[in-house]
């Protein structure tokens, strides 16, 4: 059964630092395009990260507005993915997914919250 598990969220204050890990099973994590992705109250789900599969060269891509701030990265060995998140602001604040792609599959992890206050 493939299964994206997310961890590492929670409350920090503006400016600070969090990092997030989504641990896969069942599939191999290096054979798929992982992305973080997060969805605010009111908003639509949002792609915040996205690194390439091996094959792919393990390129990544950021949002605009995380660029410079956030970083993601794997670690075959233990087949996670990681988002770290710098210099944290109160938009930041949402449900944070971990999510997998390759070809026509598709999976989502069940969210992890991060709450910015200011």
């Amino acid at each position: 059964q493939m299964q994206l598990v997310e961890s590492g969220g929670g409350l920090v204050q503006s400016g600070g630092s969090l990092r997030l890990s989504c641990s896969a099973s069942g599939l191999t994590a290096s054979t798929y395009h992982m992305s973080w992705y997060r969805q605010a109250p009111g908003k639509e789900r949002e792609l915040v990260a996205r690194i390439s599969s091996a094959e792919g060269g393990g390129s990544t891509n950021y949002a605009d507005s995380v660029k410079g701030r956030f970083t993601i990265s794997r670690d075959n060995a233990k087949n996670e993915v990681y988002l770290q998140m710098n210099s944290l602001k109160p938009e930041d604040t949402a449900v944070y997914y971990c999510n997998a792609l390759k070809a026509v599959f598709r999976y989502w992890g069940q969210g992890t919250q991060v709450t910015v206050s200011s």
